[in-house]
């Protein structure tokens, strides 16, 4: 293993002195989280946060601030939802439930009909259109809560939420409603995007989730009696795209400017909470990296840029649109670094890249040892980041503890008092190390070995 110079442990020092006593992350997410609030896409919520950051982001002295075009979908909740399950004529009882993002309003006095319980799309597809048909379908997988990785658990079961109504529908399902993606039990329902694929707009049916607390109620009663009836209601709309930005910040390169490495996070939330974690933090944390390089008085060698993506939550157009732009242009993209999982206390990061790439970072590990990240692992990156892949380049992800993570996911609860200050700036800081190390040591580790003091 490498030993790395003197200074490159006292400049990580003074970033993370820096970011924990001078930091601006927080403040920043204050007054998006509280004076913005959720920034759906497509939405004037969506465009303060854009004229907002990008303002922030001017006053940092950078080289360029930019606005990069993007159309979006515009997607609108409209009224509160309303369900109840009715477990005999006059009799009901109230529950907890949120139209999934893209999802189709219901008939305008609401949706009633009996409901299936079902698993999974191998358990719908048993029951066929016979026991399906003009009733609503229940999904009622639970995220796998013995799995240490919570992001492991939300992808086993995600695509009842993803996929559910195009199954559904396939048998003659009249409505669908899904299980929050949440590992404890209370009573927010989770939203999040949904799907119709290519289903004529006439065979699309209303999809909504339900609490954690209130599915698990849901199904003692049907286990009780399956004759219950569920009752819902909800006002969502689809309009036609409209114009939004990306917002770039950049510090160009001292000796290689046309080498680019980018952190960054998706300006753009869900509406029920203010996108605190998912993904304020994230976008917070990417512009307070290039402040840290200048305050810390580093002058990268290669141009760094802060990208804020919009449209990550349902249609990732931002990414798309920005790999698309960098493509069109030849630009050489050799780091990518993306926070989308919380502002949780930062354990390291997950790293998509070629084994000699990563072998190099496995050598910076003791420079992050004293502030205790220790996750360093190959895996994905980011979904913002991915469309920038190539098979030399070094695309990661910042890796927050994320036990918690889920009970804010997409949720009315994902909310600044949530977000710890220290926690949020220590992963402000140590994305601004690995950017720091990366600028420094290239991504050529066979280069970069004559470069390393042994």
């Amino acid at each position: 293993m490498s030993v790395y110079s003197q200074s490159d442990a006292q400049t990580l020092k003074k970033i993370y002195s820096t970011s924990l006593t001078n930091g601006k992350s927080y403040d920043w997410l204050n007054h998006l989280s509280n004076q913005i609030g959720g920034r759906l896409s497509g939405s004037l919520n969506a465009e303060k946060a854009v004229n907002y950051t990008k303002e922030e982001l001017d006053k940092l002295g950078l080289d360029k601030v930019w606005l990069q075009p993007v159309m979006v979908p515009k997607w609108v909740r409209g009224f509160k939802e309303y369900a109840y399950i009715e477990s005999e004529k006059g009799k009901t009882t109230t529950v907890n439930i949120c139209a999934l993002g893209g999802s189709i309003a219901t008939p305008a006095l609401g949706l009633k009909a009996h409901i299936v319980e079902v698993k999974n799309f191998e358990e719908l597809e048993a029951l066929g259109k016979e026991h399906i048909e003009g009733k609503i379908v229940f999904f009622n997988r639970p995220m796998q809560a013995d799995l240490i990785s919570t992001f492991e658990a939300y992808g086993g079961c995600v695509n009842q939420r993803y996929s559910g109504a195009v199954e559904a529908s396939k048998y003659g399902a009249v409505g669908v409603i899904v299980r929050s993606m949440n590992l404890r039990l209370d009573d927010f329902p989770h939203t999040g995007s949904m799907t119709y694929d290519d289903l004529p707009v006439a065979d699309r049916i209303p999809s909504a989730a339900i609490s954690t607390n209130d599915a698990q109620l849901l199904s003692t009663m049907l286990k009780l009696d399956k004759s219950i009836k569920f009752y819902f209601k909800q006002n969502c709309k689809q309009f036609k795209d409209v114009l939004s930005h990306n917002v770039i910040g950049q510090i160009t390169g001292s000796e290689f400017p046309n080498e680019y490495m980018i952190v960054g996070g998706h300006l753009d939330s869900w509406d029920l909470g203010d996108g605190s974690h998912d993904d304020g933090a994230g976008v917070v944390q990417s512009m307070d990296v290039l402040r840290l390089l200048k305050e810390s008085g580093i002058k990268p060698k290669r141009s760094i840029r802060v990208v804020l993506f919009m449209n990550e939550e349902n249609g990732l157009r931002g990414g798309n649109k920005y790999a698309e732009v960098a493509k069109q242009k030849g630009e050489n993209h050799v780091f990518a670094l993306e926070s989308d999982a919380g502002g949780f206390t930062p354990r390291g990061f997950s790293f998509d890249c070629n084994d000699a790439s990563f072998n190099q970072v496995l050598s910076w590990q003791p420079l992050f040892k004293p502030y205790l990240i220790h996750y360093f692992e190959k895996g994905g990156s980011g979904a913002d980041v991915g469309p920038l892949k190539t098979e030399t380049n070094v695309l990661a992800g910042l890796r927050p503890d994320s036990q918690r993570y889920f009970d804010h996911h997409h949720a009315s609860n994902d909310t600044f008092d949530a977000v710890n200050k220290r926690e949020l700036e220590l992963g402000a800081a140590t994305m601004t190390a690995l950017v720091y190390l990366f600028d420094k040591y290239g991504v050529n580790p066979i280069t970069n070995e004559k470069k390393i003091k042994k």
